[in-house]
């Protein structure tokens, strides 16, 4: 039986590995700090598909992906979303919200109610606060308004988000900055008049993802490749990212969406990691 990863799921703020097992249906490993862990691709990387629609080209994805799908499920995956701007008529109440992932790295979005925190850990947000709560219109017109009176972008790169987690601010540090944005937020005219503003309350991840005492971080995996190996005792996770230490004592960070679409198998926890790593100065070396 070959697994494939669908990726880091967030549930009560809890982080797991997601699996599909195809007719053996799907599974969800639970992420225990400290525990040591090990794994190796199998085979090809295929298109997952979209949607719950396998791939019907069954297409070859680059390692180096992070979307993990090929063109056409790509644009079927995006044409659903929220981001897309499709599901106008969803009666369902959102939320705009404030995220920081480190200093001066701070995007505004926008999120299911239902979802709660979900969606901030999943973009490993390290502290956020709710800026507002109404209709979904409501809600992306003034996600859009916030974003360019605060001139925060609406993406921000995993890589920048990587960097500066070892090296955080202290607590009130964290939620002064966030409380200083959320005033400069409420200031700016030009809500959505359905949009109920809420009141500053700063959440802090920094506990849940195990960031606290987070050494430097010496290499990134760039991708995996047939029979490579990944293996180390997990450190900490924030959003899609592992953070593992490996047998030889070396802080690595694993985007787990570059799983998507290998075939994975267990392998020992003590095995070398084979897999290309990139480092802070551009150069990349297979070990």
């Amino acid at each position: 039986m070959v697994w494939r990863s669908a990726g880091v799921s967030w549930r009560d703020g809890v982080p797991g590995l997601r699996w599909d097992g195809g007719r053996a249906g799907s599974r969800v490993s639970a992420l225990g700090y400290g525990r040591v862990i090990g794994f190796r691709a199998v085979g090809e990387r295929r298109c997952p598909g979209a949607r719950g629609n396998v791939c019907p080209l069954g297409a070859l994805v680059g390692g180096r992906s992070t979307g993990g799908r090929c063109a056409e499920c790509a644009r079927l995956d995006r044409a659903h979303s929220v981001a897309a701007d499709t599901l106008l008529d969803d009666p369902r109440p959102y939320r705009v919200y404030l995220a920081w992932f480190g200093p001066g790295l701070v995007k505004v979005g926008i999120t299911r109610e239902e979802r709660g925190d979900a969606r901030l850990l999943e973009q490993g947000a390290v502290a956020f606060s709710w800026l507002g709560r109404g209709p979904l219109m409501a809600a992306r017109r003034t996600e859009e308004v916030l974003r360019h009176a605060l001139a925060v972008p609406d993406r921000i790169p995993y890589a920048r988000k990587r960097a500066v987690r070892t090296a955080l601010p202290p607590a009130a540090e964290r939620e002064g900055e966030v409380a200083e944005l959320y005033a400069r937020a409420v200031g700016v005219g030009a809500w959505a008049e359905t949009l109920e503003r809420l009141e500053c309350e700063v959440h802090d991840h920094v506990a849940a993802f195990r960031l606290d005492g987070l050494p430097p971080l010496d290499a990134s995996v760039v991708e995996l490749v047939p029979d490579g190996v990944v293996a180390g005792r997990l450190l900490a996770a924030a959003g899609p990212d592992l953070h593992l230490l490996d047998r030889d004592g070396r802080h690595l960070a694993l985007d787990t969406r570059l799983l998507s679409g290998w075939g994975i198998e267990s392998a020992p926890a003590g095995l070398p990691v084979s897999v290309p790593l990139g480092f802070g100065d551009g150069q990349e070396q297979l070990f």
